[in-house]
């Protein structure tokens, strides 16, 4: 029968035992990132919103509230954009990922993985109340959501650990869901503000792809490893962190060009999935900065 030896709030790893049996060393870490955004005139990173400790930043269309989910608790907090009006919108044991508010600021959808459970996508009111599961009856997978622009849908991929998986499309009137074609192998679509295209990523991360509603057909945007693509506001280019050799990149619709915008090279980046890339309402990129700490710890050991 296991017996805990420790309560603490670090997390606590890699026990070894002292050559006399009497200590027991653990290494502990605490969790803790800055939010952090990209200055372009000053070509470095300075504190955003105080450099709290949030990833999953988002905006609603008119830029008078946010959203983010607080590091690493996975609290889901909306507030006016100055920082007042806030109020927690979700509960463990739910985590939310990637939150995005609908275009008419009433409600927030995310998606959440959960223990020995497909993931969940949910929606919750930017009023309060309890989040509710959108396609409960589904039995797949369902990730990285996100509206149409003009409200009445809802894309979202199955799970980015799958090589099957494809992008879908849930119409909310009708409750419907189809599949956008040739989509297989593709996950974590955004919409563009126009509603033209549908930007996304194999499930190797090594390209980013655009699907236009005009031609119905795929082409690649990018080829290179990409991770958390966003959309600029005026629709003109798609963010992206590059995970190897570490940068910001934003790559131009018209004709495919990428530029670096923010060189990360010395940046240490902290999030739930490992990281994470947002944009603040100039399209300046956020990031969360790790901020935690790990130490060696000696216990006192005596045997039962």
């Amino acid at each position: 029968m296991p017996i805990q030896l420790t309560s603490s709030p670090l997390r606590l790893s890699a026990p070894l035992p002292s050559k006399d049996g009497k200590k027991l060393f653990v290494v502990g870490q605490t969790f803790r990132g800055e939010l952090m955004r990209y200055d372009s005139k000053a070509s470095h990173f300075l504190p955003f919103r105080s450099g709290i400790s949030a990833e999953f930043v988002t905006y609603s269309k008119d830029r008078q509230w946010v959203a983010y989910v607080t590091y690493p608790e996975g609290a889901l907090w909306r507030s006016k954009a100055d920082g007042s009006e806030r109020l927690q919108l979700s509960y463990a044991p739910l985590h939310p990922l990637a939150p995005r508010w609908s275009p008419d600021g009433r409600q927030i959808v995310f998606w959440c993985r959960i223990p020995r459970r497909p993931e969940r996508t949910f929606v919750v009111s930017s009023a309060g109340g309890s989040a509710r599961q959108l396609m409960p009856d589904d039995p797949e997978p369902q990730s990285d959501p996100n509206w149409s622009p003009d409200g009445g849908k809802i894309v979202f991929s199955h799970s980015p650990d799958d090589p099957h998986s494809d992008i879908c499309v849930l119409d909310l009137s009708s409750h419907q869901v189809s599949t956008v074609p040739e989509s297989q192998g593709l996950y974590s679509p955004r919409w563009s503000p126009d509603g033209r295209y549908i930007v996304a990523m194999p499930v190797d991360s090594l390209s980013l792809v655009l699907f236009d509603f005009q031609t119905r057909k795929w082409s690649e945007l990018r080829k290179g490893s990409a991770a958390f693509p966003n959309w600029s506001a005026d629709g003109r280019y798609v963010y992206f962190w590059q995970p190897d050799n570490p940068a910001v990149y934003r790559v131009r619709i018209s004709d495919h060009k990428a530029e670096r915008v923010a060189d990360m090279k010395d940046f240490p980046i902290a999030g739930s999935l490992g990281g994470w890339l947002g944009l603040a309402p100039d399209d300046s990129p956020l990031l969360l900065r790790d901020a935690g700490s790990a130490d060696i710890y000696a216990l006192d050991w005596e045997a039962p």
